[in-house]
Order: structure tokens, then C-alpha cells, then sequence
């Protein structure tokens, strides 16, 4: 079968491409940004690209269109397709009939972490030689790959509360119906879709609705929007994680390099690893809580995660000159800034830091966040923001009054002769952004150098 992929370059449907290819399918694809890492994993696979919307990409016609739900009515390739009457889905709906059905799942939901969450579940099953297949919204470093079939039943998910395509505004994650649910927190974001949090909550207790009574929930305790949504209904068994919950770390060092796993009080094992942050730590006593369920021991589960390598553009560091250090991270939301950065300032104590973003979220630049900005960055030294022309509100006016040193910049030039004037040995610049920046990253390397 000839499948076409409308939006292929975006994580999700990148990742069903790669998955439609390893189940026999030709497939191909198009995408009005394309851009590294996803168009590098596709191009290896053997997926023929195609840059922008343009109606002959569908000829001849294929058998069927999948589409992203980042394209809407009155994109041309869209209206093509309606036009010609050709078969298409969602990707949503094709993972859950081709891929999921069947099988074991466990998906990882809530506003912050899935990627992350995902990869380190998926890994602690891969070591434990369970071979899971899986889909995630990145390239989880110990697997170099976004998504797989697998090898066994057990298939992870990183469950999206974005909606499905423009003809199916349910949340992708309602499609999958996982027996093991992880909901690491939530918070209001894609403000393009949701009026409030009572709506995203509202869609978060549809996926608790599918969860079997035998299927397990874990959830942070103290998170108390998800304890709301557990309030509207809950059929299913729930273990706790963090303060006050069944499953907690003690740190071993201040910065979360190093921690103990405690479940119900009894020492299971430590983690020690690259990685940093009590969003991190948070994080993988989730997907330990997971992985027991499907029949890991904590012990096994803390081993593996030792040699967990986190996930590419998640504080990837891409470059180090001249003493001075660059990450890559995707935090899009005032609340992944600020714990991102909290992480970075217990890793490298006093050094400076430079945080570099770009506010290109749908709710950041309907300004849905916008209040939390200015806090958001108060472990950085100093604070260099992107104010693209087409923002359509006032940054400069949303972080008056920073405690850190600020500064707004409407090209990418602008930001790059900033970072060299104030970067010195032992500066550790962040850039933060849920898109490729115009390739800031090889640039402000390239100048450093």
C-alpha cells in the first residue's frame, strides 16, 4: 500500500512513517517545514520528502492520505483530497487499528515530560529484554530512532492531549487505550484548541474512561488537577509518586544525578546518571512504577536507567567552544523553563548561564503564558528572548520587570552578537525552542568558534 503523509516532519507523524515503513508499506510524505532531526530519521529510512502542500504530491494518487493535525481546511493538499474523494485518516485512528490494537500498551500523558517519560519507559523494558515497541514525540538517544514495532506485545506511546486532525478534535490519546496510564501533571497549555483547563481535564478523564479495571494509573500524589480528573471517575487501580506518594527518590545529590528508589517506604535500587533535575527524577519514578507493572523489578528498572541517555533537543548538549557550552532544549512552556534551568543551576552551581528562546508555541503566541515568562527564567544570569514580527503581542512589556538581566531580539543575528559579547569560559548557553530557530544552534556555534 502507498501511503502519503500530510505534516510528516512533525515528531508524531514522522514517528507513524517510520512505523507505516517497517510494516511493509511505500511511503512518502510532505511537510512545509523540514528540518532536522525528524527529516534525517526519514530520509534514513528510505521515506521520499517533499517540501510544502502542493496537490501533485498526490499524484498518482495514493491508497491512502494520512493527515496531521497541524493542517486545516483550505490547505491545498488538503482540499485535494476532498475534492478527488481519496481514503485518509488521522494518524491517531491508523496507529490505533494497524499498530495498537491488540497489544499492551502503556501511554505517558500529561503537559510536561512525555517524551522524556516515554523514552526512559521504553528503555527500562528494552533492557529488561522485553524488546517493546514503541512511538515518541523524539529520538530517545539509546535507541537513535523515534518509533519501532517491537518485538513482543508491549508497546509505549507518548499520549498526546493534542487533538487528533481537523475532522477529529478528540485528543489523540482517547484513540489508544492503554492498560498501563501514566499522568505526569497537568497544567493549561495549547490554548489554540482549549478554551480552559476544566476542557483539557475534561479530555483526560476520557482517557481514564478506557483504562481497564485490571490496567494500573500512576500519578503524581500531590498533583491536584490530575486528582480532579481521577474525581470525575477512576475504574482503575492508581499507585503514587513524589511527596507523600507510594513511590519516592531520595536524592543523593542536590542536583538529582544521583537518587534512591523507595516503593512503600523499602529501598529498591539507585539511579545514577547523566541526567539532572527533580522534573527528571519525577519523571522516572513514573516510568519505574510503569515498567513493574509490566513485570519489572524496580532493581532492574534503576539499572537501566544508569544508562539512560535521555532524548535528542531534551538539554542535549550540541556543542562545547571555546569553553563555552551549548544545549538543545524543547521547553516551550513557562513551567518546563523553569525546571529545565532549576536542573542546569544545581549541575553547574555558580557558572553563568544564557537562556536563548523562542516563544513559537501555539499558546505562546496567543500569549497564553505570557505572565509566567519573566519568572520563568530567574535561574539564568541573563535572559536573551526572540520577538519574531509576527508575535502579535508585547514581549518586551510581558517581561518588564525581570529580576534577570533581559534582553529582546528580532533576529537571529541579534541574539548571536549578544551571546559573544556576554559569553565568557564556562557560560552555558540553553536555546529553548519547540522548532528548529532558523538553525541558531550551528550558527551561534559557528561564531563562538
Amino acid at each position: 500500500m502507498h501511503i502519503h503523509v500530510l505534516g510528516i516532519c512533525g515528531t508524531f507523524m514522522g514517528s507513524l512513517a517510520v512505523l507505516a515503513k517497517e510494516l511493509g508499506h511505500r511511503v512518502t510524505g510532505s511537510d512545509a517545514n523540514v528540518y532536522p532531526p525528524m527529516s534525517a530519521q526519514l530520509q534514513a529510512q528510505g521515506i521520499e520528502l517533499m517540501q510544502g502542500y502542493l496537490p501533485e504530491h498526490l499524484e498518482p494518487a495514493p491508497d491512502l492520505v494520512m493527515i496531521g493535525n497541524a493542517l486545516s481546511r483550505g490547505n491545498p493538499a488538503v482540499e485535494h483530497v476532498l475534492n478527488r474523494g481519496l481514503p485518509y485518516v488521522s494518524g491517531p485512528q491508523w496507529l490505533a487499528d494497524h499498530v495498537l490494537q491488540g497489544r499492551w500498551v502503556l501511554g505517558v500523558a500529561g503537559t510536561h515530560g512525555k517524551t522524556t517519560t516515554s523514552s526512559m519507559l521504553a528503555w527500562v523494558l528494552e533492557h529488561a529484554g522485553m524488546s517493546p515497541g514503541f512511538l515518541i514525540g523524539g529520538v530517545p538517544q539509546n535507541f537513535g530512532i523515534s518509533a519501532r514495532l517491537g518485538g513482543t506485545d508491549f508497546f509505549v506511546v507518548e499520549a498526546d492531549e493534542y487533538d487528533s486532525a481537523f475532522f477529529d478534535k478528540r485528543s489523540k490519546f482517547v484513540h489508544y487505550r492503554p492498560r498501563t496510564a501514566i499522568l505526569n501533571n497537568l497544567e493549561y497549555d495549547h490554548a489554540d484548541i482549549f478554551p480552559d483547563l476544566a476542557a483539557i481535564q475534561r479530555q483526560f478523564h476520557h482517557l481514564v474512561r478506557t483504562v481497564p479495571g485490571q490496567g494500573l494509573i500512576v500519578r503524581p500524589h500531590a498533583e491536584a488537577a490530575i486528582g480532579e480528573v481521577l474525581q470525575m471517575g477512576c475504574w482503575s487501580p492508581v499507585q503514587t509518586t513524589g511527596e507523600g506518594g507510594q513511590w519516592q527518590a531520595r536524592l543523593l545529590s542536590e542536583d538529582g544525578a544521583r537518587f534512591e528508589v523507595l516503593f512503600e517506604g523499602q529501598p529498591q535500587g539507585a539511579v545514577d546518571w547523566a541526567l539532572s533535575g527533580s522534573h527528571n527524577v519525577a519523571n522516572a519514578l513514573a516510568a519505574l512504577a510503569a515498567a513493574r507493572h509490566v513485570g519489572v523489578l524496580p532493581s532492574q528498572g534503576a539499572e537501566a536507567l544508569s544508562l539512560f541517555r535521555s532524548v535528542k533537543r531534551r538539554m542535549e548538549k550540541v556543542a562545547e567552544v571555546n569553553g563555552v557550552t551549548l544545549f538543545d532544549d524543547f521547553a516551550h512552556h513557562p513551567t518546563a523553563i523553569a525546571t529545565t534551568l532549576d536542573g542546569l543551576r544545581k549541575q553547574v552551581g555558580d557558572a553563568p548561564i544564557i537562556a536563548v528562546l523562542e516563544p513559537r508555541s501555539n499558546s505562546m503566541r496567543l500569549g497564553a503564558h505570557r505572565e509566567g515568562l519573566a519568572t520563568s527564567v530567574k535561574q539564568a544570569d541573563r535572559a536573551i528572548w526572540y520577538a519574531p514580527p509576527s508575535l502579535g503581542w508585547d514581549l518586551n512589556a510581558a517581561l518588564a520587570g525581570s529580576e534577570v538581566a533581559t534582553e529582546v531580539c528580532d533576529s537571529l543575528e541579534a541574539i548571536i552578537a549578544s551571546v559573544k559579547r556576554e559569553a565568557q569560559p564556562g557560560t552555558q548557553v540553553v536555546i529553548m525552542s519547540n522548532g528548529g530557530f532558523g538553525g541558531l544552534h550551528g550558527k551561534l556555534a559557528e561564531a563562538l568558534g
